[in-house]
């Protein structure tokens, strides 16, 4: 096997239209000198695998018996491709499937089935994790597809946190995703430190995927990458975006903006991503303020007639708290100390884009 392996996962993505229109652009785009294709069809109950088997001959299909989400999905592919259980899987509909033997990769790219890539979109993200042995994962800079021009919501030119832990990015914040105009450009082989890269396109080295634990299974979609990636830094590894090199996301495949499932989730799995990465005096005093926060965005909800987007919010308190009381245990979260600062901003990213008016990364002054 090629030293990286791209793996896309797959949930129904014959019936919405995504297999047909992106892998093309991934196959055509990444040589097998560079990397191995996979597709991990998550439970697919369309024609999915069908499609796989009869227009892409070359991809490697892993097929899983069950939607496991997206974040136990990948960590079944990582584990059937590095474990090498199998020499053939049987799909949910009695079909085999042959995956042979292969040589566990260095690197594994999480990449999203509504990524269009460009020729030589993985080349510079290798060339660079090689020569900077103490970087764990990165991105690439991620565009709109569609609007070629703009930056996409989910990861743009690299994530960081405020001191509320609120996510925001390097040409997004909150809503306003800016124009790329090479402002976050960097010559050949430089990169941004970032604290979190997004899960849209994901290259990480693979043993320390399997080191810090994978993706959080208990997240199921949603904040995964950030809490990965923040478990990296606290084990000594960086975290950068290589904007260099570039792929093309459509965003909201799975669950658009205003889903009040996504609503959930995103409020849900940042609580616990802070409980499991913060310390216990500095969790307790942000989720305090946290509380108050989110209940004044679940009042704006309700004044905007969202009446499931306020639910999601409350319930997404109190799936947190279950899930910290029921699901976690203390061995899981011993292990990775805190030897990288996390890049959390010491100001609330509510007060300059709320308040201060301050919409683009570049006019924060950092």
């Amino acid at each position: 096997m090629s030293r990286t392996a791209v793996i896309i996962l797959n949930w129904n993505g014959e019936q919405k239209g995504l297999i047909r229109r992106y892998l093309p652009s991934v196959v055509k785009n990444t040589p097998k000198e560079v990397a191995e294709l996979v597709v991990a069809d998550n439970g697919s109950t369309d024609k999915s695998l069908q499609v796989l088997k009869e227009e892409f001959p070359s991809v490697k299909v892993i097929p899983l018996e069950k939607n496991y989400g997206f974040a136990e999905g990948y960590n079944q592919a990582i584990d059937i491709i590095t474990e090498l259980k199998q020499e053939e899987l049987r799909s949910p509909s009695g079909n085999v499937f042959e995956v042979h033997r292969m040589e566990s990769p260095d690197y594994v790219v999480l990449l999203n089935d509504d990524v269009r890539v460009p020729e030589g979109w993985l080349e510079p993200m290798i060339a660079f994790l090689d020569s900077h042995p103490n970087c764990a994962a990165l991105q690439p800079k991620i565009l709109k597809d569609g609007n070629e021009q703009m930056f996409e919501y989910a990861g743009a030119c690299g994530g960081y946190l405020d001191n509320l832990c609120f996510p925001y990015c390097r040409g997004r914040i909150f809503d306003t995703v800016e124009e790329d105009m090479g402002q976050y450009d960097l010559p050949e082989g430089e990169a941004w430190p970032v604290m979190w890269a997004s899960g849209a396109c994901l290259l990480i080295r693979t043993e320390l995927y399997m080191k810090a634990g994978g993706l959080d299974r208990r997240f199921y979609a949603h904040m995964e990458e950030i809490d990965l990636c923040w478990r990296l830094r606290r084990m000594g590894y960086d975290i950068v975006c290589v904007p260099q090199s570039k792929v093309y996301h459509l965003g909201g495949a799975s669950l658009p903006q205003g889903n009040p499932k996504k609503t959930k989730l995103n409020f849900r799995n940042n609580i616990v991503m802070m409980w499991k990465n913060l310390p216990a005096d500095q969790y307790k005093h942000l989720l305090r303020r946290r509380k108050l926060l989110d209940g004044v965005a679940a009042v704006n909800f309700l004044r905007q007639g969202q009446f499931r987007n306020f639910k999601a919010v409350y319930d997404a308190h109190r799936e947190a708290e279950k899930m910290i009381a029921e699901q976690y245990t203390a061995a899981e979260l011993i292990g990775f100390g805190t030897a990288k600062p996390f890049l959390q901003q010491q100001f609330s990213i509510l007060w300059k884009y709320f308040k201060k008016g301050i919409k683009r990364y570049s006019d924060l002054g950092l």
